[in-house]
């Protein structure tokens, strides 16, 4: 208490001091209010997360005076209370009173202190979590415009963002494109497919920072006058704080992305710059990746026309198939509306629209002969043009033929023509394009017509259309024989008391029949639902019962901390195959064969279903654990593993089984389905035909490659990928000729890293690319700096090939950094010679016609077919490293075959020969005793980089 503290002056603090708040607003006045008698109280504090601040009670003396405690509080808060009390106060109640406000004032800083820690950890995981979901969008096939919504509402969380736009640049012929543009009080409309040309007299901040890469921050006014941009009605209006960051891809702007505030200025920070400039890349990666889509579509459509092709039966019979069930569909819903339709008006009413679901039936109406045939009655119309029909004596209309001659007509204006000039009818009403009628039939009488039209060319009607009305209209005319017969009955009941024992019989046999119609609905009710929870090949449940019931036992084990059970995720090995080989209908068969077996080998409260394909799933409850839930996957792959006669073949099928134990993690069934699902990929990539449970290692593993992807980015931006060298030499005199050029990774938590360490990352997130232009870069400036190095080979991925303009510009870079192409050499595998035998094959004559020669790399391990050495320009061949290690093996006689028959090969093809791999003497004098010429590895010199300056 007594101690001293610098580092607080009992002076009053400047305004310019943090004002408390939470636990310490209005401490002062609290310990103002314990002294033990009147006075005032000055309290003060000092840390790096509170910084520095101060607060007096009211009652506060004018001038100096009190007496002033000092000390450190929590977490090295400089902490000090001046107090001063009224004369006569009791010392031992003040001595009190000081250790008390100490304790509340340490108990205040605490609690700040926490809200402060708290607060910052809430900021961290939202930005984690955006920065999450940024990412994925970057992957995901989204189309363009609904992820570029999601971006802005993501980088809407994390700072202002109202006003929002995205622009394309492109260098080389001076335009952009608006390809977002979001604004509050600027009108312009973006167009994203119209390109902008830049002008020396249309120059903005945004034309600024697409030429110069710069990043721009702060008011828009002073923005212009620092960069000397004048000012221009088309550049919209000017804002209080303005943010732009540039899109860039090997050192090339290919847009940016700006934000802007108009009421408010020093809104965004440096954190909102870099997470700006971090959007910014992924934005740029996935017009990137779209393009590439775009490509692959159109590969993919080639490849899927024959599909196509075969699939239009397959999908014809579908179309009819579902003809058939909405015929039925209607004629159930004709025979319940005989019954459940409240008058006739609403009974047409229904027809007219159970006859929509069937066919174009925008212009429709019923037309009925009266009762002594003297009129024709139209009880229901509904038209474009002929808004009322009235009833009319009958003529020489369409429906009148129809009428006399008891046959459905389809006419269109030709037809109709036709007929008029033959006298056999005459028009009523607007001339329809196409007119279908047909007749309506009461105990074979023909009593009515139903009649469909068009006004348009665009809709015509077909026989397959007259069929179908044709086959409705019979149900139509019976059911509306009901229901009139309905209707008189309850006008006759209700006239006519003296009939109600005969009209009573009626009803009866009408009930009856709608007890028949009502059974018969119900079966066809319980039919749909069946097929609604199982599979309509094997029977099983499908994947709707299945969640279903997962869903029950997650509900049940939410409840009960002991429940134990498991999902069992499977498909079948090579299926594929066999649909591809013997057909499909074999495949169904076997699927057929391989569900029954899994309901054999499961118990009898398992459920089994299919999910789809050749994918099944197993619902087992009541487990005593992991072990129980292994024996019954292991259970079920015995049962597969059985041979099986389909259609006059003998197949062996197999399965991968993955598991998902019940844990209380789970939220869902899908949940579960998913990981059950990464378990059974996991049993593929064991070797198949196996089990695997699903652990957290997986969880982990997807974690580990989603960090290990963003610390790709960032050491792409940061240019942390260096080249090391390991010199080829002539082995008869030791002396370099070249050297090969490897990949290292300066990490910065784990060191330096080789490419097996990340390069499947790479691979899979295409940021590979992107790493071997920046390498590419590297070893060019290194050859210009370092004439003493020889020939330099460069490891190229066969995905470079699959560009048509990676030739040009490799070239490009070394045309720019002045290198002699002879200087450099390309080295590639088998894969990537056979990958894109075109392409590849014109990529390296065209390296090859300016003086880049190319070595193949891992030779007699690939396919080593010798078509390709003749076709393709190979100067080099690398005998790969297991067969120089095998010369100090005991199986040399192998190594020593191989490596003779190479050198042989080479020799005849006058291509040179390098070793890799040679770590020790003996390897040495064997390769020279069998003519191979040069080598690289250990024995000579490990890679390195080149020594600095």
């Amino acid at each position: 208490m007594n101690a001293t503290l610098t580092a607080i002056p009992s002076a009053i603090p400047d305004p310019a001091q943090r004002r408390p708040k939470g636990a310490l607003a209005g401490i002062a006045e609290r310990l103002a209010g314990l002294l033990p008698a009147p006075g005032w109280v000055r309290v003060e504090w000092q840390q790096a997360s509170l910084g520095r601040g101060s607060e007096t009670s009211a009652a506060e003396a004018a001038g100096d005076g009190g007496q002033r405690y000092v000390w450190t509080g929590p977490e090295g808060a400089a902490l000090a209370v001046t107090a001063q009390a009224s004369a006569g106060a009791d010392p031992a109640a003040l001595e009190r009173w000081h250790a008390g406000a100490r304790a509340l004032l340490e108990q205040a800083v605490q609690l700040e202190l926490s809200g402060i820690r708290i607060e910052s950890l809430l900021r961290s995981e939202l930005l984690r979590q955006a920065l999450y979901e940024i990412a994925d969008l970057a992957g995901s096939s989204l189309e363009l415009p609904v992820m570029l919504r999601r971006v802005h509402a993501i980088v809407g969380e994390l700072m202002y963002a109202e006003n929002f736009y995205i622009v394309l640049y492109d260098d080389r012929r001076q335009t952009m494109r608006f390809l977002y543009f979001v604004d509050q009080l600027d009108p312009y409309v973006n167009d994203p497919d119209q390109d902008i040309p830049l002008t020396d007299d249309g120059v903005s901040l945004t034309v600024h920072l697409l030429r110069t890469g710069e990043t721009l921050r702060g008011p828009s006014a002073e923005l212009r006058e620092l960069h000397g941009i004048p000012r221009s009605e088309a550049s919209g209006p000017d804002s209080a704080d303005w943010l732009g960051v540039p899109m860039s891809r090997d050192e090339r702007v290919a847009g940016a992305l700006v934000v802007q505030n108009y009421r408010q200025a020093n809104v965004y920070t440096e954190d909102d710059r870099i997470l700006l400039a971090y959007v910014a890349q992924h934005v740029l990666t996935a017009l990137e990746r779209r393009g590439a889509r775009k490509r692959l579509e159109v590969r993919v459509a080639e490849r899927t026309a024959e599909l196509q092709r075969a699939n239009e039966d397959l999908q014809a019979e579908v179309f009819e198939r579902k003809r058939v069930q909405e015929i039925q569909r209607a004629l159930f819903r004709i025979a319940e509306l005989s019954m459940t339709s409240e008058s006739l008006g609403h009974f047409y009413a229904e027809i007219h629209d159970t006859v929509s679901e069937l066919l174009y039936a925008r212009n429709f109406y019923i037309a009925m002969l009266s009762e002594d045939s003297s009129m024709l009655e139209f009880p229901y119309s509904v038209d474009e043009r002929d808004i009322d029909r009235k009833p009319r004596k009958p003529a020489g209309g369409l429906t009148e033929y129809v009428l006399q001659t008891g046959k459905p007509l389809l006419a269109d204006r030709e037809r109709i023509a036709a007929l008029q000039a033959e006298g056999k009818v005459r028009s009523y009403g607007s001339m329809a394009h196409c007119w279908l009628g047909v007749p309506l039939l009461r105990d074979d009488k023909v009593v009515g017509v139903i009649a469909v039209q068009s006004y348009s060319p665009d809709v015509q009607f077909n026989v397959r259309d007259q069929d179908l009305l044709t086959f409705v209209s019979f149900h139509i005319g019976s059911s509306l024989a009901r229901k009139q017969a309905q209707d008189r009955l309850v006008q006759a009941h209700a006239s006519l008391e003296q009939r109600v024992s005969e009209r009573t019989r009626e009803l009866a046999e009408a009930n009856a029949e709608l007890v028949e119609q009502i059974g018969e609905r119900m079966r066809v009710e319980r039919k749909l639902i069946h097929q609604t929870l199982h599979d309509t090949l094997t029977g099983l449940p499908n994947r709707v019962q299945l969640l279903e019931r997962l869903a029950r036992a997650i509900a049940t084990a939410e409840h009960d901390p002991h429940a134990c059970f498991a999902v069992l995720f499977m498909d079948l090995d090579r299926f594929k195959l066999v649909n591809d080989s013997v057909g499909h209908a074999v495949g169904d068969e076997l699927l057929v064969e391989a569900g029954r077996r899994i309901v054999g080998s499961v118990r009898g409260d398992d459920l089994v279903a299919r999910l789809g394909g050749d994918e099944f799933a197993i619902l087992a409850e009541g487990l005593d654990g992991p072990g129980m839930a292994e024996e019954l996957g292991c259970r079920v792959l015995a049962a597969l593993s059985s041979p099986v006669w389909v259609a006059g073949r003998e197949l062996f099928p197999s399965a991968s089984v993955g598991i998902a134990m019940w844990h209380s993690r789970y939220r869902s069934g899908e949940e579960m389905l998913r990981d059950a699902d990464a378990a059974m990929y996991r049993a593929k990539g064991d070797g198949r035909d196996r089990c695997a449970m699903f652990d957290e290692e997986m969880h982990k593993e997807a974690m580990r490659s989603l960090d290990m992807e963003m610390d790709l980015r960032r050491a792409i931006q940061a240019e942390r990928f260096v080249p090391y060298y390991q010199p080829i030499v002539r082995m008869d005199t030791g002396e370099p000729v070249g050297q090969e050029a490897l990949l290292r990774w300066r990490h910065e938590q784990h060191g330096l890293l080789v490419p097996g360490e990340f390069l499947d990352v790479g691979e899979e997130s295409g940021l590979i690319e992107q790493i071997d232009w920046l390498m590419y870069a590297r070893v060019i400036a290194d050859v210009a700096t370092h004439p003493g190095l020889g020939y330099v080979a460069m490891n190229v991925s066969p995905r470079h090939f699959r560009s048509p303009d990676f030739a040009g510009r490799l070239l490009a870079l070394m045309e720019d950094a002045g290198v002699s192409p002879a200087r450099l050499r390309v080295e590639i595998t088998e894969v990537a010679l056979l990958d894109d035998a075109p392409r590849t094959l014109e990529s390296l004559a065209l390296l090859r016609r300016h003086g880049v020669l190319a070595q193949l790399d891992d030779f007699g391990t690939g396919y080593s077919a010798l078509s390709y050495l003749h076709r393709f320009p190979i100067a080099s061949l690398k005998v790969d490293r297991s067969f120089v290690a095998g010369l100090d093996g005991e199986n040399s006689a192998e190594s020593v075959a191989v490596i003779r028959a190479i050198v042989a090969l080479a020799t005849s093809l006058g291509i040179e020969l390098i070793a890799e791999g040679v770590e020790t003497r003996h390897q040495r004098d064997r390769l020279v005793e069998l003519g191979c010429t040069y080598a690289q590895g250990f024995l000579y010199s490990p890679p390195v980089p080149l020594p600095a300056g």
